[in-house]
């Protein structure tokens, strides 16, 4: 006797979908201390394959150059990366990324990231994070590369 043929995975609606990313997003703000309570780094969308995240420039982000920091640019465009990555709720880590500096970051600046799937194929995604000043100017270009690993951001049927 034959086993029935599995059935097909369903597809959520881009309704669906974008449900989804707004509450796997705001699970992961809720607990990201480092982002939100260190950094003072602020969630403003989470979409499928899809984030945009703002940090205003403080005094503490400066350096002996009274620039931002290379490494707080940097932890903004991680972030952002982090929440495009799992906004499918697969749990999603980093197994590489890159990071150019085009321009500095000034206290009272508003850096914005926004970060773009550019693939995802199987449990590999490559994100292009943008981030940019107030007046839209560049600030840096991140790359970065992911890898789903076990488990969900938020409880899925699956789960149960």
């Amino acid at each position: 006797m034959n086993a029935p043929a599995p059935q097909p995975t369903r597809q959520p609606t881009p309704e669906e979908a974008a449900h989804l990313a707004r509450r796997v997003g705001e699970a992961m703000y809720a607990a990201d201390a480092a982002s939100k309570d260190t950094m003072g780094i602020a969630l403003i969308r989470c979409e499928p394959g899809r984030a945009v995240m703002q940090m205003p420039v403080r005094a503490l982000h400066l350096n002996g150059h009274k620039i931002c920091h290379g490494g707080f640019i940097f932890t903004l465009a991680d972030s952002t990366f982090a929440f495009a990555c799992n906004s499918r709720n697969h749990n999603t880590v980093a197994s590489g990324c890159s990071i150019e500096f085009l321009r500095p970051g000034h206290e009272g600046d508003v850096l914005t990231a926004e970060g773009v799937e550019q693939s995802l194929s199987g449990r590999h995604g490559i994100y292009d994070i943008r981030v940019t000043n107030q007046h839209g100017q560049l600030v840096a270009l991140f790359r970065g590369k992911s890898t789903q690993i076990a488990g969900h951001v938020v409880p899925t049927d699956q789960d149960v």
